[in-house]
């Protein structure tokens, strides 16, 4: 097995950070061994992380910090990280916890650990469209796209009890009472068709929410809400991509989701956009709030919350937490719907069945406890999960084998190797061709987006893929390559 250049220099480089890190088949195992440290972060009986990176990948101390940070977790009223994994793309979060982070918990949850992005995910239509065939009215489709998505011409409005719909029960819940009183752009939807698809998105769409924990002006008592950010992209690394399926390699789970070599597909990647920021926020505090007092800070600042000494608050965070994952659910349904009724408009009656619709970020049951996945998501036995690279570098439809020693969790990208900051600032050092960007056709009214997302931002994709496919997480059923992007 092929070791990463400078192996010990690096351990060693690891080591003065207070981290015991050792390699071998591809897996680094990392543990906190910091003297600094405070007896609350150097819990003798946590866990060992395991992140699985293949050997040329670049080794970020501060992602490996993190990781180890987040084993060291446990609430002095009861309850722990009992294990702790990363996927390939892992690297640094700005909040604390790396991109790429699974922990599995007993006796607690940790809302700082699934952060503000709730239920950011992926959502995979295909196109009984071909790639000439769009082209061939590109310019007309962009032009109605570009309004819909970023000059705000889309038309989101509803009634407020199709509001509390969405928050307390997600897509059922909004479809329920938006076909009683259809209105605004998706009025032309056909709502059969969105209720056939509900079993092809995780949960079925649907949490345990409750619109108390909603932004009180999006839940009236009565009248129309006319929301800002729903069927919105976002920042970051959201975008919304028409895609062109180039190669089937497992021809049978290909056939089951009417996936063919040729025909285009639609890769929606958003969340809970300011939803999940209000809830997300709330919650942070509160767990700190609730900290039992006398008890020293977790010197990471990652607080849980106890089912033992605050189940009430457990109970009321994972309810807050389903509320705004019910409304990233709808909000990929709506970019999804809104680029379906334009391309029917365009270019005639496209069924665009949906394939999949998968979280990032967000606490998922487990046995007795929990499993938390911070720019992962889950891959159960024969789960469809989409993995997308950059937009100019291909995208993967995967099929999850259920490893357990993964935790059941697969890469969610191809993960960043270069800060958007420090992109940006040395941006104009590059050229197109240095960041990839030639071949890419990007639709924003920001030009720095195209600087900040810029393939030369990522790292290999493929090289994401191939790891995961050895170590039997994943395996491949169709890959794509990028189009046309949609970025905010």
């Amino acid at each position: 097995m092929q070791q990463p250049k400078n192996t010990h220099r690096l351990l060693r480089a690891l080591a003065k950070q207070g981290l015991d890190v050792s390699y071998g088949n591809n897996i680094y195992t990392v543990r906190l061994n910091d003297p600094r440290a405070g007896e609350q972060s150097q819990r003798q009986d946590a866990p060992i992380a395991e992140v699985l990176l293949p050997p040329d990948f670049p080794i970020e101390g501060k992602a490996f910090q993190q990781l180890a940070r987040l084993t060291m977790l446990s609430h002095p009223g009861g309850g722990s990280v009992t294990r702790a994994f990363a996927t390939p793309d892992f690297h640094p979060g700005d909040t604390g916890v790396a991109i790429g982070s699974v922990i599995q918990t007993e006796g607690i949850v940790v809302p700082a650990a699934v952060g503000s992005d709730i239920n950011c995910g992926i959502r995979l239509h295909t196109l009984d469209l071909s790639l000439a065939d769009f082209l061939a009215q590109r310019d007309k489709f962009v032009a109605k796209m570009k309004g819909d998505y970023l000059l705000g011409t889309r038309d989101v409005t509803m009634t407020a009890a199709a509001s509390r719909g969405m928050f307390d029960d997600g897509i059922p819940g909004w479809l329920e009472q938006m076909a009683k009183q259809p209105m605004g752009s998706v009025a032309k939807s056909d709502f059969a068709q969105l209720w056939q698809e509900i079993d092809r998105v995780q949960f079925l769409g649907s949490m345990a929410g409750n619109a108390r924990w909603a932004p009180s002006e999006l839940i009236p008592a009565a009248g129309l809400v006319r929301d800002g950010d729903l069927g919105t992209i976002g920042g970051g690394n959201h975008f919304v991509e028409i895609q062109e399926v180039i190669e089937i390699r497992n021809p049978r789970l290909a056939y089951k989701s009417n996936i063919k070599v040729g025909q285009l597909a639609i890769a929606i990647h958003s969340g809970s956009r300011t939803v999940g920021k209000y809830i997300g926020g709330m919650w942070r505090d509160r767990a700190k709030a609730a900290w039992l007092k006398g008890c020293p800070f977790p010197q990471s600042d990652l607080f849980s919350l106890s089912t033992t000494t605050n189940p009430d608050l457990v109970a009321e965070y994972l309810e807050a937490e389903a509320t705004a994952a019910n409304y990233a659910f709808v909000n990929r349904l709506i970019l999804a719907e809104l680029m379906r009724l334009r391309l029917r408009e365009v270019y005639g009656d496209i069924a665009a069945p949906l394939v999949c619709d998968l979280p990032h970020n967000l606490t998922f049951p487990n046995g007795n406890g929990w499993i938390v996945r911070k720019g992962a998501c889950a891959a159960a036995a024969g789960q469809l999960l989409m993995t997308p690279g950059s937009m100019g570098t291909p995208s993967y439809l995967l099929s999850g084998l259920g490893n357990d020693r993964y935790l059941n969790s697969a890469a969610h990208g191809a993960g960043r190797s270069i800060s958007r900051f420090e992109l940006t600032r040395a941006g104009a050092n590059y050229t197109e061709s240095d960041l990839g960007l030639t071949t890419v056709d990007c639709i924003t009214l920001r030009a720095e987006r195209r600087i900040e997302e810029a393939p030369a931002a990522y790292k290999s994709i493929d090289r994401v893929i191939d790891a995961q496919v050895a170590a039997g997480t994943v395996e491949v059923v169709a890959k794509m390559r990028p189009i046309l992007t949609f970025k905010a």
